[in-house]
């Protein structure tokens, strides 16, 4: 016998509760029967039968009344156990960032330690200047020569190991704000350091800086960005590839912020570093770029952020190639600026060769197959051609099928085709078999979610659309299965 889960127990708790419950009210109702016949009838002639039913009736009534207390017992115990768990999973995370804190505090030492045993070096040096000095005062006939001469020396060491220099640039009067919702933490580092590498001594503190934007916690990223960046400037300069790269990641908390005039700023500071540094046509110029579309994009700032993408695209395509995996996500970019332009010939042209390009060098298994499909689907519908949206949803649908129990055949039916029976047969079957019975192909939505189960959710709503409402609930009720086991598996291991 497989033991029962902790939600499973308390599940069929409730159940025996309702049941208990339901005898308790039959229990009472039969007793009170009992004694209304007992108080009618003076001495009836088997009135010992009919008290003694009435006391087996009442020890039964209090073992059930015991049974529904230990059953309240049992659920209470659950629901303690699960915030007892919840709390658990919360303290974990905790415990994992402080970690990483930690991790980042002993880099911060050890380049600190690095800076002092620099400077003590540097200490040493200068005494043995100054010993020098003091010896070759007491040469009379090289004194002035090289008094002058040393003097002249200290002040070019002095002037050119100062590091206090344009530490900030000046912030130009810019109204180019963006509205921008908060980065997901998936996206954030590829925002960041596409097309350049984020050097060691900034990796973790990247990080850090990521954890805490996507928790919301700007009060702790923001001035973790701004002390690295200064340190930054001090030690490289301000035209430095890291320091642009600091640059944007302040940028994007900024972002985040509603911080859109400031955000614009940095990313305009950050793309003239990277042009100057790194050349025009380096794909770190290219992720700016983009950047900056986005920022445009979500403020409605299409025709702005047009052309700023259609370089970054030019960029990609010339320095990886055409077919690269980074010019498809440049072309998805593209044709959602130009779908909301009402564009919709090229919005078709970019989807189609993204998803060319996907299919070719990923795969048709890669998940970005399936999103650029449902994107090219959503442009569809905006056009009313609701046919070519319906075959792309059904082949999202059926390849995640095909990976999850194999080849389609007869006794094996994808989940739009099961949808499209139940259709067909609502009239002819009264009752018809919850979808349950079908198998559970709500499972094989987490192969591919959340984009599987955004397809689940879209084709439904064509169904509606079409007036094939049993089709229509098959499918929603299948993504909500699906979203559920995903948000259950996410809380178990979400760190």
């Amino acid at each position: 016998m497989t033991a029962l889960t902790q939600e499973e127990v308390a599940t069929h708790t409730r159940t025996v509760v309702q049941g208990l419950e339901a005898l308790r009210n039959e229990h009472n109702s039969i007793l009170s029967g009992i004694s209304s016949t007992l108080s009618s009838a003076h001495h009836p002639p088997d009135s010992n039968v009919i008290a003694e039913k009435a006391g087996i009736l009442q020890r039964s009534l209090d073992q059930i009344e015991l049974g529904l207390s230990e059953a309240q017992i049992m659920l209470a115990l659950a629901s303690h156990l699960q915030t007892v768990e919840a709390e658990k999973q919360k303290l974990r995370a905790q415990v994992r960032r402080l970690c990483q804190e930690n991790a980042w505090l002993r880099d911060e030492l050890a380049s600190t330690q690095q800076k002092l045993q620099a400077s003590e070096q540097h200490v040493a040096q200068l005494e043995e200047d100054k010993k020098h000095l003091e010896f070759m005062s007491t040469i009379k006939k090289y004194d002035a020569d090289v008094q002058d001469s040393e003097s002249s020396m200290e002040e070019k060491k002095d002037k050119s190991d100062d590091p206090v220099v344009d530490l900030f640039p000046d912030d130009d009067a810019d109204d180019r704000a963006a509205a921008m919702s908060p980065t997901p933490p998936s996206q954030f580092a590829q925002q960041v350091n596409a097309g350049y590498e984020i050097p060691a001594r900034l990796r973790t503190l990247h990080n850090l800086v990521i954890q805490y934007a996507s928790q919301g916690r700007y009060e702790v990223a923001v001035p973790l960005c701004k002390q690295a960046l200064e340190d930054l400037e001090k030690t490289s300069g301000h035209d430095h590839p890291d320091v642009a790269t600091m640059l944007n990641i302040l940028a994007l908390v900024y972002r985040d912020q509603n911080k859109y005039k400031e955000a614009a700023n940095l990313l305009n500071d950050a793309l003239a570093i990277r042009e100057k540094t790194l050349g025009e046509n380096h794909p770190a110029v290219a992720a700016t770029l983009n950047n900056l579309a986005v920022l445009y994009g979500k403020r409605g700032k299409y025709k702005e952020a047009e052309p700023l993408c259609k370089r970054a695209l030019e960029i990609r395509e010339k320095v990886l190639g055409r077919d690269h995996p980074d010019v498809a996500k440049q072309l998805n970019n593209l044709a959602l600026l130009c779908q909301n332009q009402g564009k919709y010939e090229e919005v078709e042209r970019y989807y189609q060769r993204a998803l060319e390009i996907y299919e070719t060098k990923l795969g048709p298994d890669d998940p970005n197959v399936a999103k650029t499909k449902n994107n090219l689907a959503s442009a569809y519908l905006k056009q009313g051609k609701y046919k070519e949206a319906e075959i792309l949803y059904k082949q999202v649908l059926t390849r995640a099928h095909e990976r999850e129990f194999g080849a389609i055949d007869g006794d094996n039916k994808p989940i739009w085709q099961v949808a499209e029976e139940r259709e067909e047969n609502k009239n002819k079957v009264k009752d018809s078999a919850p979808y349950g019975e079908y198998g559970g192909w709500h499972k094989a939505a987490k192969v591919d979610s959340p984009t599987v189960t955004t397809t689940l959710k879209n084709l439904g709503a064509l169904y509606r659309r079409q007036g094939k409402y049993e089709a229509a609930e098959t499918l929603e009720d299948c993504a909500i299965r699906s979203r559920k086991e995903n948000e259950t598996g996410k809380f178990s291991v979400r760190s």
